[in-house]
């Protein structure tokens, strides 16, 4: 078995109508498929989205196309959405695709404004190989990564030492991340008991593998 990890950059005409909304059209700053049941019309997903989330639900509430819906809050700027709608068949036929033979989509499934997505399937080298070749014309996708030890790709944390973690979690504790900030590199420092130079070489180490890793995630490679 395989693990690959890919964008599909599809046709504007295989976007359905609330994709091009969430992703364009609504003041949302993320958005993540995290769940889905495509086997039967309708078809539901489990979303996860960052950003005005009730200007959207407005915008859900006067879409035909979406049977059902319903906002379950996190904070006040992110919440996960219960979404029941229609799909039309260009549509389907993307997602189909991506469900042949031996092949598992493994959520969550990232979201990006020009209408392509990010995430990893795990199948054999065959069955990866004819979805990717057989997607819909008009369709293209990149592979951004190919095999690795984790199945689902690794969060932000999980990139970084044990000291990094450390020293950021101090951090963002005395109020070196608040605007205007309350805390210097010296505060931090003296919270983790070593030098200055120190804990701003493990702050920036931190902050750069977070930022790295926020790119890669969202498939954009510098």
């Amino acid at each position: 078995m395989k693990r690959v990890r890919i964008t599909l950059d599809p046709p504007e005409v295989a976007l359905p109508p609330v994709y091009r909304r969430m992703t364009r059209g609504a003041d949302l700053d993320a958005v993540r498929i995290e769940n889905w049941n495509v086997s039967e019309p309708p078809t539901t997903f489990l979303l996860r989205l960052r950003g005005d989330y009730e200007r959207f639900a407005d915008e859900l509430a006067a879409d035909d196309a979406v049977a059902e819906f319903e906002l379950f809050p996190i904070d006040d700027a992110t919440c996960y959405c219960y979404l029941t709608g229609e799909v039309d068949p260009a549509s389907r036929t993307l997602f189909e695709n991506f469900t042949r033979g031996s092949l598992i989509t493994v959520p969550p499934v990232d979201c990006h404004g020009d209408g392509s997505s990010t995430f990893t399937i795990v199948g054999t080298d065959d069955d990866i190989q004819t979805a990717v070749d057989e997607v819909p014309e008009g369709a293209s996708v990149t592979v951004r990564a190919v095999g690795g030890s984790r199945v689902a790709p690794d969060s932000g944390l999980n990139r970084l030492s044990a000291r990094q973690r450390e020293a950021l979690a101090a951090a963002v504790a005395i109020g070196y991340y608040d605007q205007p900030r309350a805390a210097t590199t010296g505060d931090v420092a003296a919270e983790l008991d070593c030098a200055t130079a120190t804990a701003a070489e493990h702050l920036r180490k931190a902050e750069a593998k977070l930022v790295h890793g926020a790119l890669e995630d969202a498939g954009i490679r510098g």
